[in-house]
Formats: structure tokens, sequence, C-alpha cells
């Protein structure tokens, strides 16, 4: 069966997304520009965000000591050892919030890393409360050229625990960044947690109607994993009947009920994380990889015959056919 996304396999895959959006592999090239975020720096707030380490999800090639040319020369190189195939590069400004700068700053970061000839586009992981309609104006003319997306961390539907995570900004503040971005016809992306203190599976499986309500191109999902030295991990050791953690198959199954409500246009970009183990605050799932993962979630959902946006069409089609009476 080929589903509305355009292929045979039952979620709609970031890989996928780029072979038909650029006709080959895209592979991200990883860069560290040296931001901050504003509940660092004293701004809104200190401390950063109590899930937050940076490092643990930051190549060794990623030092913002070296020119952005120098970090991506080193991560092309990188990853034409590991991925012979990629054909063209996304330069992937990860750490931190980087928009979280001048105007002058970011224009010569990001023409510098559009500069480069095996760079294709840029994707910018950022804050909602760190753009304004002057930086998103600049982003869409950069669109009109080269393929720019724009990475909310959003990490929760949920405003309780926006505070209770030191994030430092509320739902409100994601959305209206969020359509602030799709108006100007930038690709748009969200990231969020799973499984932060305070969140059951029922708001999990909840938030999915937020979500589909925003006008996003691309999700990414990642189970909590506690990092060491973090104000989350201090929070575990002092109360951890706070916390719960899923076996990897309770994940799956978990994820599979989420991804069923999913909007069948979202393209899924990740639906775990994984980390080097001497991050590791707690035993997490082990030497895993994302690869691993992803095959368990193509069997898993095989198995259960369902698929993306499942059980979304259902609830789609009901209100197009009350609507349809309605109007009778």
């Amino acid at each position: 069966m080929v589903y509305p996304w355009g292929d045979t396999r039952r979620f709609n895959s970031y890989a996928a997304h780029f072979k038909r959006t650029f006709g080959h592999r895209m592979q991200k090239v990883t860069v560290n520009a040296g931001f901050t975020c504003p509940n660092r720096d004293g701004s809104i707030s200190t401390g950063g965000c109590t899930f937050c380490n940076n490092a643990a999800f930051t190549p060794s090639y990623c030092n913002p000591q070296k020119s952005i040319t120098e970090q991506i020369n080193e991560g092309v190189e990188f990853h034409r050892r590991r991925y012979r195939t990629a054909e063209q590069y996304l330069a992937y400004f990860q750490s931190f919030s980087n928009t979280y700068a001048s105007l002058e700053r970011l224009r010569e970061c990001y023409d510098e890393a559009l500069a480069h000839p095996a760079v294709a586009g840029i994707v910018v992981g950022t804050r909602p409360d760190c753009v304004d309609e002057g930086k998103l104006d600049y982003f869409a003319s950069l669109a009109k050229e080269k393929y720019v997306t724009i990475e909310y961390g959003v990490e929760s539907c949920y405003d309780q625990t926006l505070a209770r995570i030191n994030r430092g900004h509320d739902f409100a503040t994601a959305e209206r960044a969020i359509r602030l971005t799709a108006e100007r016809g930038i690709h748009c992306g969200a990231h969020f947690i799973l499984g932060l203190p305070g969140e059951s599976d029922e708001m999990l499986i909840g938030q999915c109607d937020r979500i589909n309500a925003l006008p996003l191109d691309s999700v990414k999902f990642h189970q909590l994993q506690l990092f060491r030295g973090t104000p989350l991990a201090r929070e575990y050791d002092e109360h951890p009947e706070r916390f719960r953690f899923w076996s990897i198959e309770e994940y799956l199954d978990l994820f599979v009920e989420i991804l069923r409500r999913l909007r069948p246009d979202l393209v899924v970009e990740r639906f775990a994380g994984e980390a080097p183990p001497r991050y590791h605050h707690t035993k997490g799932w082990g030497l895993i990889r994302n690869e691993q993962l992803l095959a368990m979630l193509d069997e898993r959902l095989e198995q259960k015959g369902v698929h993306q946006g499942d059980i979304f069409n259902i609830f789609a089609d009901a209100d197009a056919t009350n609507c349809t009476n309605a109007e009778d």
C-alpha cells in the first residue's frame, strides 16, 4: 500500500521526505556557532532548562572556537566516511538558541554556512521566544534561494510542565512563533520530549490535537533522558517517585498511539534519541542505536496493522461528514 505521503513505509519519514524533495539523500552537518539561551544568561532566568546538557548531542568536531566553514568541512568529511551515499548537506545549528543574537550576527553565521559549496540549506534550532518579525523576514529571504527550516524547541504543550523545567516561556509563545514562521513560507519543525515529570501517557497522547493544529511541517520526539550534572538529574535523586521510564517495548506501544493520531502530512524526523553512555545519569536503554529503534518501530506498526494518521483520518472524515450533514 502506498500511503498519502507517497511511499509504502507506515509513517512519513524524514529520510524519504528529503529524497522526494531533493531526489537524493541529504545529511545534516552539525554546527556550533557559540550562541546561548535567555534562560541561561539571566535575561529571563539562569541555569537553563533542567533537562539540558548540549554536550550529550554535540559531535566532537563541533567547537565554536572553529569557524563555521571549518566545522562544516570536518562534518562533511566525517559523514562522507560514514554515509557514502549523501550528496548534499544541511548545516544544522543545534546547540542552544541559534536566533538569540543580533540580526547582524545571524547574517554573518548563516550567510557563511550557505556559501559553502556542499551545503544546500540550513536547519536552525532555537527557542520560540528568540525570534521576531525582522529575523523571520531574513530567514524568509534566504528560503527563496535555499532550503531553510526553523526548528523550535517546544518540549511540551502544557504550561505547568514548561514552568517546571525552567523553560521560561509558555505554549502560546510557541504557537505564535510557529504561525509567524509558517506565514512566511519557511519550513517549520518542532521538538517534543516525552516523559517529563508530571505528564501521563494520556497527556502525551492527548497533546496530539494541539500539535496537529499547528502549521508545522515536521516533528521530532525524544524520550526523556537524564544527563549527569543537570538539575533534572538532581531532582531524580531526591524524588525518584516523580519519574517513570518506559522499557523499549512500552515506548514503542506509546509512540505507535501518538503516531496514529498525527496528521499524515507531518514529517516525523525522529521518535527517540540517543546519547553516549558517559552522559547518562540512569541506565537508559543501553547501546541500542536509532537505526535499530526505527526497525523496531516499522515492525511494530506492521504487527498492529496501523499507520501514521489512521486515527486522525477517522476523526477528520467524521468532522467532514458532520459539516456536510449540517449544510444539508
